[in-house]
This record gives C-alpha cells, sequence and structure tokens, in this order.
C-alpha cells in the first residue's frame, strides 16, 4: 500500500515539474535564437557602411525644415509630394541625403588599393560628393564606380584596402518563411538591425525598377535602410534592401530586396566594364489571364502572350508571332512577365535560347538567338493598367508605335486604351495621345508612368503634359 502511495506522490510531483520544465526549455530555445542573431549582428556590422550623399536640388518649400533625406527619398517612401510641404518653383539648393551600403568582395577578391561598396542605385543619383561612414568610425570619400538604374543597383569605390566583406549566399535556395535579418541605416541611426523572414520571392511588376524579382521581408526596412544587405542566418548577402510598401510612409509589414544572384551579376559588370549588358528579344508581351487563355483556347493560364513582334528582332527571325503563348524559356516555365523578362535580359547576347510556345492549340520548340538589347531599344512591355484610379492604359512608345502616331520614341507614353466614363475620358484624354510629363517631369516608359501616378496617389493629383498631333496642352486630374 505504502509502494502505491509513493508511486502515485512521485506521479503527481512530475506532472507539476512538467510545466515549469517546458517554460524553461522555452527560454533557453528563445536566448539561443537571440544569441544567434546576436552572432550575425556582430559579423555583419564591421562591413554595413553609412552612406551620405551631397548634391543639388530643389527646395521645393522645405524652408528651414530641410530634412537629411533626399526629395528621392520621399518620393520613394512618402508619395509625392511630401505631406505638409508647400507646394511651388524653388531654387537650386545643396541637399543631403543618406542610405546605406555594403563591402563585397569582386570576383578577382579583395583588392589591397581599394574597396568596392555595394549600395542601391537610387542613393548615389545625382551624387556630387559621397562619404562612407564605417561602425569604427572610420571615414573616406566615395566615387561612384558605377550605375544601373534599370535595377536600381550601384557600385562605389573608396581608396583603402583590408577592409571586411561580406560573403555572398546563393538567394535561389531561399525559402519563404527562412530566417532573415537586414542591417542598415534607417533615419541616420546607424548600424540598425531588423529580423524577419522571407514573405515571398519572385516579387515582380511592383513599379520600382525596370527589372524586378524582388524577395519580400517583414524584417522592418525603412528610409535609410536602402543598399543595406539582407543576410541570412549564417551572415551571408541573400539580398539588397531597397524599398517598402507603405500608405503612411514607416514600415507596414512589407520590404523589398533585390535578391543577390541578380545584384552580384549587376555589381561585377560594373567593375569590369562599367555598364550591364542585357539580352533583348524583341517582343511586346501581356501575362496570360484566364480568359486570355480561354479566347487562344489553351488550358493552361500560365505564360506570357505575345502581343507584337518588333520588326527585324531577334523574335521575328526566329518565327515568333503575336498570339503564340510563350510557356517555356530555357526548359523552365514562364509564369509571369516579370519574371521571363528578367531570365531574357540575363541571358548573354549572341547565345541560343529554346522557347516552347502555343500556337493555335499546338506545342512548338523554336530556337532564338538572343540579341543585345541597346538603350536605343526600349524594351517591350505589356501595357500598364491604371484603370482603377485614371481610367486609361499607356504603352512605352516602341519605334513601330513611335512612327505609328508621328511621335518620338523614349519621349513619353502612347494611351493605348480609355475607359469609357472615367476620370481620362471627362478630361477629354483619347486613345493615340501622348503623354510626355507627369508632375512635370517627363516620363518615358509605362514603368515611370506607373511610378509618377504611384507618387501621386496620395493627393489623388496629377499634372500631365500631352501631346495630341503637333499641339501639347497640360490636364490635370483628381480622383
Amino acid at each position: 500500500m505504502h509502494q502505491y502511495r509513493f508511486l502515485l506522490l512521485f506521479l503527481v510531483a512530475a506532472v507539476i515539474m512538467l510545466p515549469a520544465r517546458a517554460q524553461q526549455g522555452g527560454i533557453e530555445n528563445l536566448r539561443e535564437t537571440g544569441k544567434a542573431f546576436a552572432s550575425v549582428a556582430r559579423q555583419v556590422s564591421p562591413s554595413v557602411v553609412y552612406i551620405q550623399v551631397e548634391s543639388k536640388q530643389e527646395a521645393a518649400g522645405m524652408g528651414p525644415f530641410a530634412s537629411p533625406f533626399s526629395d528621392e527619398f520621399f518620393k520613394r517612401f512618402f508619395g509625392e509630394p511630401f505631406p505638409g510641404a508647400p507646394q511651388g518653383e524653388a531654387p537650386q539648393r545643396r541637399a543631403v541625403s543618406q542610405g546605406s551600403g555594403f563591402v563585397f568582395s569582386s570576383k578577382d577578391g579583395l583588392l589591397s588599393d581599394r574597396t568596392y561598396i555595394l549600395t542601391n542605385y537610387h542613393v548615389v543619383e545625382g551624387a556630387e560628393k559621397i562619404k562612407v561612414k564605417f561602425q569604427d568610425g572610420r571615414e573616406f570619400i566615395a566615387k561612384i564606380k558605377g550605375s544601373d538604374p534599370k535595377s536600381d543597383v550601384a557600385v562605389i569605390e573608396i581608396k583603402a584596402g583590408g577592409l571586411p566583406a561580406l560573403r555572398w549566399g546563393d538567394s535561389s535556395t531561399l525559402e519563404v518563411g527562412e530566417w532573415v535579418l537586414a542591417m542598415g541605416n534607417p533615419f541616420g541611426l546607424s548600424h540598425t538591425l531588423t529580423v524577419g523572414v522571407v514573405s515571398a520571392k519572385g516579387r515582380t511588376s511592383l513599379g520600382i525598377s525596370d527589372y524586378e524579382d524582388f524577395i519580400q521581408t517583414d524584417a522592418a526596412i525603412n528610409p535609410g535602410n536602402s543598399g543595406g544587405p539582407l543576410v541570412n542566418l549564417d551572415g551571408e548577402v541573400v539580398g539588397v534592401n531597397t524599398a517598402i510598401l507603405s500608405r503612411s510612409g514607416g514600415y507596414m509589414g512589407a520590404g523589398f530586396a533585390i535578391p543577390s544572384g541578380l545584384a552580384r551579376s549587376i555589381a561585377e559588370q560594373l567593375i569590369d566594364s562599367g555598364e550591364v549588358v542585357r539580352g533583348f528579344l524583341g517582343v511586346v508581351i501581356q501575362d496570360l489571364t484566364s480568359e486570355l487563355a480561354e479566347s487562344f483556347d489553351i488550358e493552361q493560364s500560365r505564360g506570357a502572350l505575345i502581343a507584337q513582334v518588333t520588326a527585324d528582332s531577334p523574335a521575328q527571325k526566329a518565327g515568333l508571332k503575336a498570339g503564340d503563348v510563350i510557356v517555356s524559356y530555357q526548359g523552365k516555365p514562364v509564369k509571369d512577365i516579370g519574371s521571363f523578362r528578367n531570365r531574357v535580359s540575363q541571358t548573354p547576347p549572341d547565345s541560343r535560347a529554346k522557347l516552347t510556345v502555343i500556337r493555335d492549340g499546338e506545342r512548338r520548340e523554336i530556337d532564338v538567338t538572343i540579341g543585345r538589347l541597346d538603350d536605343a531599344q526600349l524594351t517591350a512591355e505589356a501595357p500598364a493598367e491604371i484603370t482603377s484610379e485614371l481610367g486609361l492604359s499607356v504603352q512605352t512608345l516602341t519605334p513601330q508605335l513611335a512612327q505609328q502616331f508621328d511621335a518620338k520614341a523614349g519621349q513619353g507614353v502612347v494611351v493605348t486604351k480609355v475607359e469609357p466614363g472615367s476620370v481620362a475620358e471627362v478630361a477629354g484624354i483619347k486613345i493615340g495621345d501622348v503623354i510626355l510629363q507627369v508632375n512635370r517631369k517627363p516620363v518615358d516608359s509605362a514603368q515611370a508612368f506607373n511610378r509618377a501616378i504611384g507618387d501621386s496617389r496620395q493627393g489623388k493629383r496629377a499634372l500631365l503634359l500631352i501631346a495630341s498631333g503637333d499641339m501639347q496642352r497640360y490636364v490635370v486630374l483628381s480622383w
């Protein structure tokens, strides 16, 4: 009997102790996680720099309360105009903006006489003087080695060697839910670390840059973080922090980083030749919606629909036609036009590429020799739909469209659709009109138009300069 009582008491005591042990175990796990984050911070911080840029910009009514951030930062994070800022023409002023960057090793390794630092193009755009500061307090004057506005990547160089460089990670192996850490200088707060997870991969068509393949993360990214590294738990760079999605101007849970694979490729080209070489196919494409798939008698609703083939382009020479649906490129499925466009651009010119297309319900294999995208060639793209706000669609002026509408390629976007009863129709905008400027700033592509309208969302007002034939006029749209 005594043995049973002892066993019962033992079991009761064990049950009472289990929650305490479980709680203690949970706390220990959290401590270990915290130590892992701290270890990454110690490893990464010496290679991250604070970047201060001096440039000439319009004062735009900032008065005595001039901000340490550039106008471009405000447009990117707060919209245009900045809330509360008076409007009107203003003289040029010397502006100071800020951002982040990190030391990396080129394919030739670390150099003894100079150091390369990766950042965003929009951080150093228009810079007259660039100063970088390391965590240990050392400061250097930097110069731009090369920049690529289409991908928003820039490389700056300082005359110093022996500085610690971050290791590159493989962004293609990232998985949704994986821990990542963002390091940078938000609001000038040097070497700030935030932690989150990979929320999504392959984000395109955001209107942030021409070539998009963003990693989305919930690690807090704010103004000043641009150009800083996004690293994994091994301290390897898997992305370059670039922008946030925000209606308030602050962090709202969605940040975007350029994947390391793309950033590294661009950086190496900028160091080697000072320019980025991209592949060129020569087609106007659009996403294959379920309605379009049904219209073309295609079962699947993923792929890129060719709306137009550029004359004398690699696509035309290979026999591609309008109405073809590209479902595979180099043996990999085509999911959307953004990712397809990136893959073509990263294909070396003069190399052969295999496309699988569906034409008249039949699959065909087509070999094409990829060309080189020159500055004079505007990358073909689908119309930019703005129907929810303005009720119109626009398209980049390709040389063919420019000839058709008696316009100049690269100067403005052509209106391809106007919704009945929309804001655009009420304002008198018609199909074939060419929009030259938005808020007194030129737009040379559908993406640039999208970004400009996006910057006007907060004020719900945009000033357009429109050309109709030989006549130009300003139109104010309010919505």
